[in-house]
């Protein structure tokens, strides 16, 4: 499952990751968070851009 995290949710998506994998979730079910900047979007890349993207992935 991936998760595409907004630019000023990084730190709360690294907390949020760090405390699944210490659950053990990760053996159960594969997380990935991918950011804004690994999919080449802009920080200010419009709702219609980001669900666009995030359908095709």
């Amino acid at each position: 499952m991936n998760f595409l995290i907004d630019h000023n949710l990084g730190g709360h998506a690294e907390i949020l990751l760090g405390n699944i994998a210490s659950q053990g979730w990760l053996e159960l079910l594969p997380i990935r968070f991918v950011t804004f900047k690994a999919m080449n979007l802009s920080i200010d890349s419009n709702d219609r851009i980001v669900w666009r993207l995030a359908q095709t992935n």
